[in-house]
């Protein structure tokens, strides 16, 4: 019995998938666990494997399509099995998706002068259309489409029929939208392929330089970080402070953790896991800074729990996974937690659900050598810390010039929902807190 393999719902935020490549194609055989295609959310990327076996019947949707959760992608079952119904229903959905044109429109999409698509671009093809189309020899170039997204569908195909406009099969392969059929029926044929004096002219021209630029289509991640920064530049009042701290005491301890944590269980604590351990159990005191700012409603949200957006520099992008209820956790539970949330990110199959939910994000540029920046906001955050290289500084100490290590920290607010007194006290204490460590993780 042919089964339909849906496009799964990761995630409750996740409302629609892109299909990034197939890995089967139709009549190809299918085993249990053969991975069928590979999909990504706006920031995660998955592999969609078999749960039925059989052979690979119909591909309902095409690489680059944006497919709604639970919705068909393909149909799995036994050479010559009917899958009229899966093709018909997929067909319905893309006809219906967007209104009909209206009636002056739709005059205007069946006379034989209507604007063709000019290039043929393969993702803008339903597979019925496609399949009609190779029957029939159908001239897709000059199709107008009215599927959804600029699709053609199968009615633009017959459409096509009505009006006479096909191409031989030879002379498929080197024609555009503007060659004009001489063939019965206004059909394209070999004979209209033969070049013209001016292009057998352009032919035999020097070829042009090779091209100074590339242009590449901005992947769905990018988008998305694009999107969200220029919101929130453009949205908030977005002030960075900026201080340093005496981290002699916090390398001292990371070192000793380093030498002897192993044998007491604990994971491989860094120095950005006390920077956060620090972060949870200080900012739960600074409300305005652990809270969202809700435009829509002209309020304020403030949480009684601390969940900690870390940002992450993947292969994709940067993403911020969140570590819920950090203020609960031990220095060892933050430091495993936080691990794993890296690893699933830099690996792209991180939950959607795992990259929301933040209250207060941090971003450590300190291992790239930055010594200050201005990090941004994710909103609706209300601020976002920025964590600094590691320099060497002066300080007096009983009268003489000590040098000692000083890490940098830019604090980033949402001024629309706290002043700059609150935000410094909250630098100072933070400071206070990772400068004498050893008493914090006492309290």
């Amino acid at each position: 019995m042919a089964t339909a393999v849906i496009m799964p719902r990761q995630g409750q935020s996740v409302e629609s998938c892109v299909i990034t490549s197939w890995n089967k194609k139709a009549g190809d055989t299918v085993n249990i666990g053969d991975v069928l295609f590979s999909y990504e959310t706006d920031k995660s990327s998955f592999d969609e494997t078999a749960t039925v076996a059989g052979t690979m019947l119909a591909i309902l949707k095409e690489e680059g399509d944006d497919v709604p959760c639970l919705e068909n992608v393909c149909v799995i079952g036994d050479p010559g099995e009917d899958i009229s119904g899966f093709l018909a229903a997929s067909e319905t959905k893309e006809a219906t998706e967007e209104p009909a044109p209206k009636a002056d429109e739709a005059r205007q999409e069946e006379a034989p002068a209507a604007a063709p698509t000019g290039k043929l671009n393969i993702e803008k093809i339903s597979p019925r259309a496609r399949h009609l189309a190779e029957k029939t020899s159908a001239d897709l170039l000059k199709a107008v489409p009215t599927g959804p997204n600029g699709r053609i569908i199968e009615r633009d195909v017959r459409t096509l029929l009505e009006n006479g406009f096909t191409v031989s099969p030879a002379a498929k392969d080197g024609y555009t939208s503007a060659t004009e059929g001489t063939g019965i029926s206004g059909r394209v044929t070999t004979r209209d392929l033969e070049a013209k004096p001016e292009e057998k002219a352009a032919a035999a021209a020097p070829a042009e330089s090779a091209a100074e630029y590339t242009d590449v289509p901005l992947p769905n991640i990018r988008k998305v970080i694009a999107k969200s920064m220029h919101a929130s530049l453009s949205n908030m009042a977005q002030l960075t402070l900026n201080t340093t701290f005496d981290c002699t005491k916090l390398q001292n301890l990371r070192a000793s953790i380093k030498a002897g944590g192993e044998k007491q269980g604990l994971a491989n604590i860094t120095l950005n896991d006390m920077i956060v351990y620090a972060v949870a159990k200080t900012i739960g005191k600074f409300k305005d800074l652990n809270a969202h700012y809700l435009d829509d409603k002209n309020a304020i949200r403030y949480f009684s729990v601390v969940n900690l957006g870390i940002a992450v520099d993947t292969d994709r992008g940067l993403m911020v996974p969140t570590v819920f209820g950090a203020d609960k956790m031990s220095l060892n539970e933050l430091a495993c937690a936080t691990k794993t949330l890296i690893s699933e990110a830099q690996s792209g199959s991180i939950s959607p659900d795992k990259l929301r939910g933040a209250t207060f994000t941090i971003s450590n540029l300190g291992s790239l050598g930055v010594e200050s920046f201005t990090p941004v906001i994710n909103p609706p955050q209300t601020g976002i810390l920025g964590v600094d290289t590691i320099t060497r500084r002066i300080k007096e100490v009983n009268g003489a010039d000590v040098s000692y290590p000083a890490m940098g920290l830019s604090l980033t607010f949402d001024h629309r929902a706290l002043d700059g007194a609150p935000a410094a006290k909250f630098l100072k204490a933070l400071c206070t807190n990772l400068e004498n460590f050893d008493l914090l993780l006492l309290k």
